[in-house]
Order: C-alpha cells, then sequence, then structure tokens
C-alpha cells in the first residue's frame, strides 16, 4: 500500500486532505480510501465526513482509556458490537494497536457479508490481531472461543436492544470500561404505551408521553437513564456526554463507564422506583438486573 497520511502542508500552503479532514498525525488515508470513507482522489461527501467525525470523536475518547490500561506490558482486548463495516475498529487498529505492537478487537456483527469483508480487509491490511464474529451482540457472551475477559467494550449506534446486549457482555465479561453510544431503542416506548391509559388516570406526568413523538423520544431518554443507573449499580463509574455536534447526528449521547467495584445502593433504588414509576417493572425489570415485583395477597 501507499504511504501513511499526507504530512502538514508548509506554511501559506493550501491544507492537505488530511488537515482538511481533521485527522490525527500519521493516520492512513490508504485506509479511509479502502473502507470507502475517501475516493480513490481523496474526495469525500457529506455522509462520510459526518460518518468519520463521529469516529474520529470516538477514538479520541476510547484511546487515553486504552493506554492506560496498556500500562505494565498488558495487552488490552476490546470488543466491538454492532460493529457494522468496523470503521471503529480498523481506526482503531491504525492508530493504536498497531504501534502497540500487542492487544486485540474483536468485531461482533450479525450479518455475515460484512464480517466476511472484514475479516478479508484485515487480512489484507496485516491487521493480524483483528477478530471478527458472525453473530447477535446477544449470543456473544456465550460463544466458544471468546475471550473470558475484555478490557474494554464499545458499541457506536447499535440498533434497538444492541445497545443492552454490550452492557450485559460488558458484564459478564469483567469489562474494565464500556464506551457506547446508543442507538434508537423501541422497547421501552412499547411499554409506555400499554399502559398508556392507566397511567393518565394516575398521575399527569403521563402527559409526557402521551402523544406518539413524545413516547418516542421520552422512551429514549428513559431507556439510558436506565442504562446508566444500571451501570452504576454494577460498579461502575459513569459520564455522560455528547459525541459530536448534534448536526453531525440526532443520535448523540455518549456514556462512559470505568469500573471502581463501588457498587452504588443509591442507584440500584432509583431505577427500581424509576421502573416501577412508570410501570416498566414487569417487561423491563429482568433487563436491568430488577426481579419481578412480589405477589401481592
Amino acid at each position: 500500500m501507499k504511504a501513511r497520511g499526507a504530512k502538514a502542508a508548509p506554511a501559506g500552503a493550501a491544507p492537505s486532505v488530511a488537515e482538511q479532514l481533521g485527522l490525527q498525525p500519521g493516520q492512513s488515508l490508504a485506509l479511509l480510501q479502502e473502507l470507502h470513507i475517501l475516493t480513490r482522489e481523496g474526495r469525500i461527501n457529506q455522509d462520510s465526513r459526518r460518518k468519520l467525525k463521529q469516529v474520529t470523536h470516538l477514538v479520541q475518547f476510547i484511546t487515553p482509556i486504552l493506554h492506560e490500561l496498556a500500562q505494565d506490558g498488558h495487552a488490552p482486548l476490546l470488543a466491538d458490537h454492532g460493529a457494522g463495516k468496523s470503521y471503529l475498529g480498523f481506526i482503531l487498529y491504525d492508530l493504536f494497536f498497531k504501534a502497540l505492537g500487542r492487544g486485540e478487537i474483536h468485531g461482533i456483527e450479525w450479518r455475515a457479508e460484512l464480517v466476511q469483508r472484514s475479516q478479508q480487509l484485515a487480512q489484507q491490511l496485516g491487521f493480524a490481531r483483528m477478530h471478527f464474529w458472525s453473530m447477535a451482540v446477544a449470543d456473544a457472551a456465550q460463544q466458544a472461543g471468546m475471550p473470558e475477559r475484555f478490557d474494554v467494550v464499545t458499541a457506536l449506534h447499535a440498533c434497538d436492544t444492541a445497545t443492552d446486549d454490550a452492557i450485559a457482555f460488558g458484564l459478564q465479561k469483567r469489562a474494565r470500561a464500556m464506551v457506547l453510544v446508543p442507538c434508537c431503542q423501541a422497547e421501552l416506548a412499547a411499554g409506555l404505551r400499554q399502559n398508556k391509559a392507566l397511567q393518565l388516570a394516575r398521575t399527569p406526568l403521563a402527559e409526557l408521553w402521551r402523544h406518539p413523538l413524545h413516547t418516542r423520544e421520552l422512551g429514549s431518554h428513559l431507556t439510558n437513564v436506565l442504562r446508566c443507573l444500571y451501570l452504576e449499580a454494577s460498579g461502575y463509574q459513569v459520564t455522560v456526554t455528547e459525541l459530536v455536534g448534534w448536526e453531525h447526528s440526532m443520535k448523540n449521547e455518549l456514556i462512559i463507564a470505568r469500573y471502581t467495584g463501588q457498587k452504588k445502593r443509591s442507584a440500584q433504588e432509583r431505577l427500581l422506583a424509576i421502573l416501577d414509576e412508570f410501570g416498566l417493572r414487569a417487561t423491563l425489570g429482568p433487563r436491568f438486573g430488577v426481579l419481578p415485583a412480589p405477589a401481592q395477597g
């Protein structure tokens, strides 16, 4: 393959492609072309520009965690759930794992054709420590041959309940960090719709989800709140922020969880209280480690 990313242009010269795209020093333009983010002429369309910006920002959040975990010769293992075309995995390998010389990335994606394409590209590039699994995220934790423990679990726009499955995977694999950008999630909104009439009669707060659009938006927000409480109750310190500007993605919430081992009882209590307040314990409780309410009488 050709040389890596272009060097900075001399003073007064037109900015290089790498500078225009805000790439990191040494980042491979050839890789971005192989991923079809850039054309062979170095051009990029608006959709690819947004995609690259999202992945680049996420890499900037993940690499400091990896640097910390790689101290003392440790070989960090990263699981990328809902990997799709593995943009995140390939760029992370290019910018971090390749130079480190140790550690592995495992991309998990249910679409077999995308997995096959990623395997071929990794072989072509000589990215020998990238591995790809063709399966649903929910099945990955029980897969034979999968490492027993991972250091970092990521999920960029893993749709519907796949983010919850990635969290469950991270808990089972005792991940030291999880970096998640949730996508659409309809499960909680369906629960809100199911009990809407009862809740409208019980509390004026049900006006928050009376209209279908509000049901969807509140459902998405509540899902992420419950995810954060679940992580805190499981021993993680949680930070919630924006990934990029809203002009680049409407699904823009970034959840970073670092394992401390200190399980917050207050988080567990509030998780339970929210499920009960919205009438969701029976349908969603098991997903967040909450048992059904005891039978009355």
